[in-house]
């Protein structure tokens, strides 16, 4: 019978062209830590889930190696999807939701398929969260990654050593197609010793053990707030005005640690004034998500600077702008259609990576065919290089006009502004 580890010709040949999408995407994407991924063990990673289907992707482009990933049961109750999934190298773990009987015939066997996986030296990623969450914290660890490590050290953990590797996917924008995102992988834990190490206790409390060292591990790869904290909008907003938004990724993201850090110490120090802080803070989310200001325009240090400088690249860009969103309006459309479907917007960047991927390959073939019967062979080379670089053009200008056009209207905003530089003033 064939493993969902072993080579298939179909995969390899689509893996390349899915790969490539995923990274246009992102307009930056980042991979560090990697010298924490243990060599030549079995390794099982422990990733961090807030952004649906697109987790998944961004983990799988980050190279070349063989990857099977876990996801939740109830997706394959129907056959034809499960054979999609087999394919796609995706196991399924069952949960008690998902019915008792299910957990019973199922998982035993599963968890069997995982430890296989891992014995071979490919890579396996799990969510132990068990569902997504566009929040900056974690859920409570599930107890399936825990059971696979441990059956895997059972198996074969006197032949080689089984690690959990905690992997943080930190993303700018959980909503915004074209955003950013960066993997960081943190310091590996080795489950061979840790079970030698606690060779007196039961499986029940060792499993235990090994969920408080990883919870650990995965909150220091991302930027971490409570998930019990009260005031966690009010904290975000605090952390994205005084961290900003400058320099890489990695530097936004040990910025966002230690502003964080900082608030909760301050909230433990002084509670009185930071419920009275954070209070504030949330009437001005309501009172900028209300006049349309992204808090991108809030961080500017001179907005009317800014903006001046956003209006002349806006004028002049415009023709080009509007050649791109009517080259690329069928994607742009259907995209939108897709989307009010979906109730959960955390599916918003999987469906725009989907049909993006599915569509504009098609549209840019047509691109080439059209202008190349109908053009000199120069020109139609180059309205096809045009075209193709087009959408992401569309998307990013998109963007840059939004912001722009919050910057715009926090200018003429002299009451909001004000608030902003008091409250910023105020973190410092």
């Amino acid at each position: 019978m064939a493993k969902i580890q072993d080579d298939n010709k179909l995969y390899s040949f689509l893996r390349p062209f899915v790969d490539h999408h995923v990274r246009k995407a992102f307009c930056r994407y980042k991979v560090i830590g990697t010298e924490n991924i243990p060599q030549n063990a079995a390794c099982i990673f422990a990733a961090n889930h807030t952004n649906t289907l697109m987790d998944a992707l961004v983990l799988l482009s980050m190279n070349n190696e063989k990857k099977v990933f876990i996801a939740r049961g109830d997706i394959f109750k129907k056959p034809v999807i499960a054979k999609i999934m087999f394919f796609l190298r995706i196991l399924p773990i069952y949960r008690i939701r998902d019915g008792f009987k299910s957990v019973k015939d199922n998982n035993a066997e599963i968890i069997d398929k995982a430890a296989d996986v891992v014995h071979d030296e490919v890579k396996l990623f799990l969510y132990p969260e068990a569902t997504h969450r566009t929040k900056h914290s974690l859920r409570q660890l599930s107890k399936g990654i825990f059971h696979i490590a441990l059956k895997a050290n059972a198996d074969f953990g006197h032949e080689k050593p089984v690690y959990l590797v905690p992997t943080g996917i930190e993303y700018g924008d959980y909503f915004r197609y074209r955003s950013t995102a960066l993997v960081n992988f943190g310091e590996s834990i080795n489950v061979t010793e840790f079970v030698n190490n606690h060779k007196d206790e039961n499986e029940a409390v060792i499993m235990n053990g090994l969920r408080e060292l990883l919870t650990e591990r995965l909150a220091k790869q991302i930027s971490f707030i409570p998930d019990n904290e009260e005031y966690y909008d009010a904290i975000w907003e605090m952390t994205k005005i005084k961290s900003g938004l400058k320099g890489s990724l990695e530097e936004r993201l040990e910025r966002n640690q230690k502003t964080i850090k900082e608030i909760l110490e301050w909230k433990e120090k002084e509670p009185e004034k930071a419920k009275e802080t954070f209070e504030k803070v949330n009437k001005f989310i309501k009172k900028r998500k209300k006049k349309g200001v992204s808090i991108t325009s809030i961080t500017k240090k001179n907005i009317v600077g800014t903006a001046l400088w956003k209006t002349l690249v806006v004028l002049l860009g415009l023709p080009a702008y509007i050649a791109s969103a009517i080259a690329n309006l069928p994607i742009w459309l259907v995209t939108m259609l897709l989307k009010k479907n979906f109730k959960d917007k955390a599916w918003g960047n999987t469906i725009s990576f989907a049909t993006e991927t599915i569509l504009h390959p098609i549209m840019t073939i047509l691109c080439i065919v059209l202008t190349f019967c109908m053009l000199p062979w120069e020109t139609a080379t180059l309205c096809s290089l045009l075209y193709y670089c087009s959408y992401e053009f569309f998307v990013d200008s998109s963007e840059f006009i939004r912001r722009w056009w919050s910057d715009v209207k926090l200018c003429f905003n002299k009451k909001l502004r004000k608030t902003s530089i008091n409250l910023t003033n105020n973190f410092k």
